[in-house]
């Protein structure tokens, strides 16, 4: 049977005694025309893995052994939107039979380490389906519909020490799993559904087996619900609640990087970034002997991730420059091959970041950052109200950045005052993450600081991608293996120098609005 087009996917509980009409029924009013449906009888049977704390399953993961259907194998799901492709798939290997695995593949277990942190990964449930499988087709054949009736047992799982597992009691109810490959369809189907007294539930087939066993794991769900801090909170509270919620998304973008997913090198990167950040920024708050070095950790891992994305930057540029279609660009021969030696640096600059991730430096900065916030290194001043502590300190951010703009203007045109135009972008970066650290306490005094110190970042920033531009092109131009692409490397680098003068007064006016009183008023 082909398989049905990829669309909108639900499950609906039914109770035994439901019975399914025919497909036809259920999709009426849809607005295409359908064939009989097919029917098969499959029998599935799925070994789950988490941590004996099930920290795969608190971070939304789901990692399986499946056998039977049409597709056999490993499986590793993330939450919805999380990765590329939100599966990874391998092969189910060898296991002999009426076994039960109890060896998870070395490719997955890298994959998670970043939620197991190197736990053991058991079997802690077994599902077995059977399975009505119906699907409804257009008239060229594409199956639009498809409804799978389970039946489901489920056990959950425990490890015995060297004696194999042990399995609870079972657990046995009936589900709908429908997939439908248009929107107008899906609607009808729900429609339909819902007329016949059935519910979309949100409930993983999972969680049905592990419900009462999910340990309480902090999460930042449970963060955000934390009591709002005030200016008489404790500073180093504020700070933790930072701090916390840069350790989790770190966690967070650590399969979607490893998966490609789009931005996720950029957001671990931020992250990162604005962890080191906050360890310099309130550095009085915490102990030296922990941050320094802690700092230093991360300046490598956002160097390592730099890398990546700004090759993906440098590709990006040079891509749109070329989609652009500009008239200062008529050459387009050598384009095809630019844009693939573009994609090739960026590939490997990614492959780098993987063998990274792997890597035990990257392991130990994963667990430092779990103790510096599970175990606060805080210091004796981080007791006292964020009203008289944080403000001083984010004001000592804001001085740097005017120390550095005032010395890129008193330099002439060139690599020197380039060279210090990026200090001083960096040094609004941390002046805005500073900013929006506290925004919870100073509000809109915070907000406006942040997006002001934003504005003067982001134009320093694309006058240092324009040069880092400019100086790759002329390394590429030097090298190209035709005339067609050397001469679109100069029409390019021609291009950026002529963007470069705008970012000048883009960053001019950016800086006039920073500088006003107004703006930084609430820091002393």
């Amino acid at each position: 049977m082909p398989p049905v087009q990829r669309g909108s996917a639900k499950k609906y509980a039914v109770d035994d005694e439901f019975e399914l009409p025919s497909l036809t029924t259920l999709a009426v009013g849809a607005d295409v025309p359908l064939s009989d449906g097919i029917t098969a009888e499959q029998r599935l049977d799925a070994v789950y893995f988490d941590t004996p704390d099930l920290r795969l399953a608190a971070a939304g993961l789901t990692l399986r052994r499946s056998t039977g259907g049409d597709d056999p194998g490993w499986q590793l799901r993330l939450p919805s939107g999380k990765g590329a492709g939100e599966e990874v798939r391998l092969p189910p290997g060898r296991v002999p039979p009426g076994r039960t695995p109890r060896t998870v593949p070395d490719r997955l277990q890298s994959m998670v380490w970043a939620q197991t942190h190197g736990r053991p990964l058991q079997p802690v449930a077994r599902i077995t389906t059977e399975r009505t499988l119906r699907r409804l087709s257009d008239p060229t054949g594409q199956a639009l519909l498809e409804v799978a009736d389970d039946r489901v047992t489920g056990h959950r799982l425990s490890t015995l020490d060297g004696s194999g597992v042990a399995a609870s009691a079972p657990v046995r109810w009936r589900e709908l799993d429908v997939t439908v490959g248009t929107a107008d369809l899906a609607e009808a189907l729900d429609t339909t559904l819902r007329a016949r007294g059935l519910r979309a539930t949100a409930a993983s087939t999972l969680s049905h087996v592990l419900d009462g066993a999910r340990p309480r794991l902090r999460s930042p769900k449970k963060a955000a619900t934390a009591p709002k801090p005030k200016r008489t909170s404790a500073a180093g509270d504020v700070l933790l609640a930072h701090l916390r919620e840069q350790v989790d998304q770190v966690h967070a973008q650590d399969l979607p990087v490893r998966l490609d997913a789009p931005d996720a090198v950029h957001k671990m990167r931020v992250a990162t970034r604005r962890l080191r950040s906050a360890l310099r920024t309130y550095g009085a708050l915490v102990d030296p002997a922990v941050a320094r070095p802690l700092r230093d950790e991360l300046k490598w891992l956002a160097a390592e991730l730099g890398a990546a994305r700004d090759a993906e930057v440098m590709r990006d540029r040079v891509r749109a420059a070329v989609a652009d279609g500009h008239p200062d660009l008529p050459v387009r021969a050598g384009a095809e091959a630019a844009l693939a030696e573009l994609d090739q640096v960026y590939r490997s600059a990614h492959d780098r970041v993987l063998a990274e991730l792997d890597s035990d430096r990257y392991h130990r900065i994963l667990l430092t950052l779990c103790r510096l916030v599970e175990q606060p290194p805080l210091r004796k001043k981080a007791g006292k109200p964020a009203g008289a502590v944080l403000p001083r300190l984010v004001a000592r951010s804001f001085g740097r950045v005017r120390t550095l703009v005032e010395r890129a203007e008193a330099l002439p045109d060139g690599a020197e005052r380039d060279e210090v135009l990026h200090d001083a972008r960096k040094a609004a970066k941390e002046a805005r993450y500073a900013g929006e650290s506290v925004a919870a306490v100073f509000a809109g005094d915070a907000t406006a600081f942040a997006g002001a110190m934003e504005d003067v970042q982001e134009a320093l920033g694309e006058h240092q991608d324009s040069v880092l531009t400019r100086e790759r092109l002329h390394e590429l131009a030097l090298r190209a293996t035709s005339p067609e692409v050397a001469f679109l490397y100069g029409r390019l680098y021609a291009r950026e120098e002529q963007h470069a003068g705008q970012m000048q007064q883009r960053f001019d006016a950016a800086w006039r609005a920073a500088s006003r009183k107004r703006v930084h008023r609430w820091l002393r």
